[in-house]
C-alpha cells in the first residue's frame, strides 16, 4: 500500500514556503541574439527559454490576414526536460498550451497595426516542474516586450493549487501531482494595476468561495511577477544604454 504524502506540516509547505509564497524566480531579457526578442526564465524548478520573431511576412501566404496580424505560439517541452525522456514533437497537452497561451496574448497585442503580417512566439521549457505553462507565458511577454511589439500592457501568469484543503500560491511538483485542485491564471495588467484575467483554467474541484479566495491570491503573486518581469525588461535597456 503506497505511503500518503504529507504535503503541509506545521504551516509550511514541502520546500519550506509558507501557502501565499512564490518559489524562487530568475528572469533575463534579451538573451538571443537572432531573436527579434527573448527571454530566459526560472520559476522554481521550470527552466524555460521564450523567442520572438516578427512582425514579419506571413509564411505561407495563404495564411495571411489583410486586416491584421496573425500570432502563432508554440509551447514545447524538450525531450530531456522531464525525469522519463518525452517523445519529441508535438502531443495533445502541448497543442492546448499553445492555443490558450496564444489566446492570452493574442488579447494584449495591437494586430491591427501590422496587417498582413505574423508574430510568431516560441517557447521551449528545458527543464520541468509544476506550472510549466505559467512560465513559458511569462517568458513569452518579457520577449515581446523585448521585441518591440506594441501592446496594451502586459501579460502576467501564475498557478494556485488546492492542497490539504488548504489554497497554495505557485504550486511545485508534489503539490500538482497529489493536490485536489490546479487552477492557472493569467492577468492582463496595464499601468500596474491588473485589469482583467486574461487566462483561466482549472483542473480539480474547489466551492465558489474558494475559487474566490484563489483568485485574490492569484492576484497577489502575479504582481510580484509583473515586479520582476519589469525589472528584467529594465534591466536589460540601462545596461545598453551604458555601452552605448
Amino acid at each position: 500500500m503506497q505511503e500518503e504524502v504529507k504535503l503541509i506540516v506545521d504551516g509550511r509547505r514541502l520546500d519550506g514556503r509558507l501557502p501565499d509564497e512564490l518559489r524562487p524566480i530568475k528572469i533575463e531579457a534579451g538573451v538571443l541574439k537572432n531573436a527579434d526578442g527573448s527571454c530566459y526564465l526560472e520559476m522554481g524548478k521550470n527552466k524555460v527559454m521564450a523567442a520572438v520573431y516578427g512582425p514579419r511576412k506571413v509564411q505561407p501566404k495563404h495564411l495571411a490576414d489583410p486586416t491584421q496580424a496573425i500570432v502563432r505560439y508554440r509551447y514545447n517541452m524538450a525531450p530531456f526536460s522531464v525525469e522519463e525522456r518525452k517523445r519529441p514533437g508535438p502531443d495533445r497537452r502541448s497543442v492546448e498550451i499553445s492555443k490558450v497561451s496564444r489566446e492570452a496574448l493574442e488579447s494584449i497585442i495591437m494586430k491591427e497595426l501590422f496587417p498582413r503580417s505574423s508574430i510568431d512566439i516560441f517557447v521551449e521549457v528545458l527543464q520541468a516542474d509544476a506550472g510549466s505553462r505559467t512560465a513559458c507565458l511569462n517568458a513569452a511577454s518579457v520577449a515581446l516586450v523585448d521585441a518591440g511589439i506594441p501592446m496594451k500592457g502586459i501579460i502576467t501568469s501564475v498557478a494556485v493549487a488546492k492542497v490539504e484543503g488548504v489554497l497554495v500560491l505557485d504550486p511545485m511538483k508534489e503539490e500538482d501531482n497529489y493536490g485536489e485542485a490546479d487552477i492557472p491564471f493569467a492577468f492582463f495588467i496595464r499601468n500596474g494595476k491588473i485589469e482583467s484575467i486574461a487566462l483561466l483554467q482549472m483542473d480539480g474541484r474547489v466551492s465558489k468561495e474558494e475559487l474566490l479566495q484563489a483568485v485574490e491570491l492569484a492576484k497577489k503573486g502575479a504582481m510580484e511577477i509583473y515586479k520582476l518581469q519589469r525589472e528584467a525588461i529594465m534591466k536589460k535597456y540601462k545596461v545598453e544604454e551604458v555601452e552605448e
